[in-house]
C-alpha cells in the first residue's frame, strides 16, 4: 500500500468516526447553548429540534432561578401554537417551572383545547403548578390507554408485535386501503403496545386496531397531580395502579395508593 493510499484509508476510517460524533453533538440536548445561540435555537422554525434543545435549557435555566432567563419568555407564549406536536409538548412543561411567567398562565389555559392528547397533558400538569385544577379531566386521561382505531377499510399489511415499547409517534401498523394505498398508523401516546391487529387482518374504518398502556413516567407525573387535585370521582382510574402486577413498578403502585390517601382525606371520607 502506498503511503497516499495509506493517508486515504485513515481519512476514511477518522471521517467514519467523525460523522456519528458530529451527528450526537448536533442533536444532544444537554449541549450547553449560549444566550445566543439559545435565541437562533428558539426561532429556527426549520429544525424542531433545535427549539426543543433551547426550550429544554430555557426549563433548566428557569429551575436554576436564572433570572436572565425571561427574556426569552414572549417567545415560550408565541411557541404554544407552533405546528410541531413535540415542541408545543415541550413548551407546555417548560411554562410551568415558573408560575410567575408572563402569559404563562393563560396560554397553558388554552393548550387544554390542543389537539395533540399529550400536549392537553403537559399544559394540565403544569396547570397544578398555579394551583389551576382546571385541567384535572386530561390529567385523567393520562392514566387511560390508547385506543387506536383505523383510518380507513382495508388489511393491516405490516404491524408491531404486543410488549413493544412505543414512542410518541411510534410506528404501530401499515394498513393497506383503496389502489394500493398504504396508511400509517401511529401511537398518540408513548407507553407499550397491549394488543394490536396481526398482520393480514381486515378491518373496518373506525375499528380498533391497537391498544398502548401510557408509559410509567406519564402515568407516575399524572398520580402526582391527582395528589394535590383529584377528586373521589378520580379512584377509579387510579385504582387499576394499586394492584400488585408484574408490570407496575413499586414505585408507581405506592404513588398510586398515596394519591388515593390524600384524595380521601381532602374529602373526608
Amino acid at each position: 500500500m502506498s503511503r497516499a493510499q495509506k493517508l486515504l484509508f485513515f481519512l476514511i476510517a477518522w471521517l467514519i468516526c467523525l460523522m456519528p460524533f458530529l451527528f450526537w453533538w448536533n442533536t444532544w440536548f444537554g449541549r450547553k447553548l449560549s444566550d445566543r445561540q439559545l435565541t437562533e435555537y428558539l426561532h429556527d422554525a426549520k429544525k424542531p429540534r433545535h427549539i426543543q434543545q433551547a426550550l429544554v435549557q430555557v426549563g433548566e435555566r428557569i429551575t436554576r432561578q436564572d433570572a436572565a432567563v425571561k427574556q426569552w419568555y414572549p417567545q415560550l407564549v408565541q411557541l404554544a401554537a407552533d405546528p410541531v406536536e413535540e415542541v408545543r409538548n415541550t413548551d407546555a412543561w417548560v411554562m410551568g417551572q415558573d408560575t410567575s411567567g408572563t402569559g404563562f398562565h393563560e396560554t397553558l389555559l388554552k393548550m387544554l383545547a390542543d389537539p395533540s392528547q399529550m400536549v392537553r397533558g403537559n399544559a394540565a400538569l403544569s396547570l397544578v403548578r398555579f394551583g389551576d385544577a382546571t385541567g384535572r379531566p386530561q390529567i385523567l386521561a393520562l392514566l387511560q390507554p390508547a385506543q387506536i382505531t383505523s383510518p380507513e377499510s382495508g388489511r393491516i399489511v405490516d404491524a408491531d408485535r404486543p410488549g413493544t415499547a412505543i414512542h410518541l409517534r411510534g410506528l404501530i401498523a401499515k394498513l393497506g386501503y383503496g389502489h394500493e394505498q398504504v396508511a400509517e398508523i401511529r401511537s398518540p401516546i408513548p407507553g407499550r403496545i397491549r394488543s394490536v391487529a396481526g398482520t393480514g387482518a381486515n378491518v373496518a374504518a373506525g375499528a380498533e386496531v391497537a391498544v398502548v398502556d401510557p408509559e410509567t413516567g406519564q402515568v407516575w407525573e399524572a398520580l402526582r397531580a391527582l395528589y394535590l387535585v383529584g377528586q373521589p370521582d378520580d379512584l377509579s382510574a387510579i385504582r387499576p395502579y394499586e394492584r400488585d402486577l408484574p408490570d407496575i413498578p413499586d414505585h408507581l403502585r405506592q404513588q398510586a395508593v398515596e394519591t388515593e390517601q390524600a384524595i380521601r382525606k381532602r374529602s373526608g371520607s
